[in-house]
């Protein structure tokens, strides 16, 4: 009796060890240079400029001489998705993006709204700023960040932009009005890469706080998805006395009690908070989690840690889109709309090279 008591007591105490090292976590404002060479003297160019998107007839030609050279892979026979973007569908959508996709058009759809440029810590920043066309007397607009995440853009929130700095005119109550800015991640779309190592979600974070304090936004709501939300959470917790509200739409929940949880659930799920359905989804762990994460993941770790190896190959930009589930539905055997994966091409091939887009460097 006294053996389990004993044992008892020490399981718990090392649960709860366990357990309570979760802890919420702040980050320290440092300061950092991702731009070529050495940091000049001086205080940084704090000015912002007017950018318009802009696609040449030469780059267009550039891209269409590129597609017509590549050479297709045949896929092995009933394979569909399952490894990776099936090239035979692959010719049907790199014929859609050859000959149908209308280059002029996006552009003009991007330049809907007024785009700037300022540079920060080094690096060229692009991003969307949308004020509202009308407020209620004595009412001013609540500021909000908006962060994308791989491999889309500030793109990704046009539709949503309207709702919320114009919610009356669309039906919606003008309880809540906000003033939208949309970075791009720098990499991504317009702005600039890292020239250097090192760069991560917390110097994004950091770089997108002074762009908000350049702005003249002292407080400010944020919201990301994919790295958009691991940055805006780094931003939380870089700056929470200026950070009014964070909104996640895609908010992992990495700590201790939670992988504890994992484990025990098969057997203590009802005690843990699982459902029937929760037991189903996720065990065997191995098969269901694991596993799936290996097959579903290539593109994520041959990106993490050999970004070059993508490099500049355009057509390669699509498929590797693609298969993230981004462009087709996850399972790999069903083909994406051809159009699904082109929404983000302009921004690939006539801003950045596709290696720039891995550019959270360890």
């Amino acid at each position: 009796m006294w053996l389990e008591i004993l044992l008892t007591s020490v399981l718990g105490f090392a649960i709860y060890w366990f357990i309570s090292r979760d802890k919420e976590e702040t980050l320290p404002l440092e300061d950092g240079w991702w731009g070529p060479g050495t940091r000049p003297a001086g205080r940084e160019d704090e000015s912002i400029h007017p950018f318009k998107v802009e696609t040449s007839d030469e780059e267009i030609h550039d891209l269409h001489q590129r597609i017509d050279k590549f050479r297709f892979t045949p896929p092995l026979e009933d394979s569909c998705f399952h490894y990776g973007f099936n090239s035979n569908y692959l010719k049907k959508v790199i014929s859609y993006w050859r000959n149908e996709f209308d280059w002029k058009k996006q552009v003009e759809i991007l330049n809907r709204y007024p785009h700037f440029k300022t540079k920060i810590e080094g690096l060229d920043i692009h991003f969307i700023h949308v004020k509202p066309p009308q407020l209620p007397a004595g009412r001013t607009p609540k500021p909000l960040l908006m962060v994308h995440g791989w491999p889309g853009s500030f793109y990704e929130f046009y539709k949503i932009i309207p709702l919320l700095t114009d919610p009356k005119n669309h039906g919606l109550s003008d309880e809540h009005v906000f003033e939208v800015i949309c970075p791009s991640i720098p990499g991504y779309g317009f702005s600039e890469a890292s020239s250097k190592k090192g760069f991560n979600s917390v110097a994004t974070a950091r770089i997108f706080y002074k762009l908000m304090l350049r702005l003249g936004f002292q407080e400010f709501y944020i919201q990301g998805g994919d790295w958009g939300a691991l940055i805006c959470t780094n931003m939380a917790q870089l700056v929470p006395s200026h950070v009014k509200g964070l909104h996640l739409n895609m908010a992992l929940v990495l700590s201790n009690f939670s992988t504890l949880t994992l484990l025990l659930g098969r057997r203590f799920g009802r005690f843990l908070g699982y459902t029937e359905r929760d037991v189903e989804l996720l065990y065997p762990v191995k098969e269901k989690v694991f596993y799936s994460l290996m097959r579903e993941s290539g593109y994520m770790h041959i990106q993490c840690t050999k970004p070059d190896t993508v490099g500049e190959h355009a057509q390669g930009a699509l498929p590797t889109a693609g298969s993230t589930g981004v462009a087709r539905p996850r399972g790999g055997t069903s083909p994406p709309h051809p159009n699904a994966a082109h929404r983000r091409k302009p921004l690939i091939r006539t801003s950045q090279p596709f290696r720039s887009l891995n550019c959270i460097f360890p």
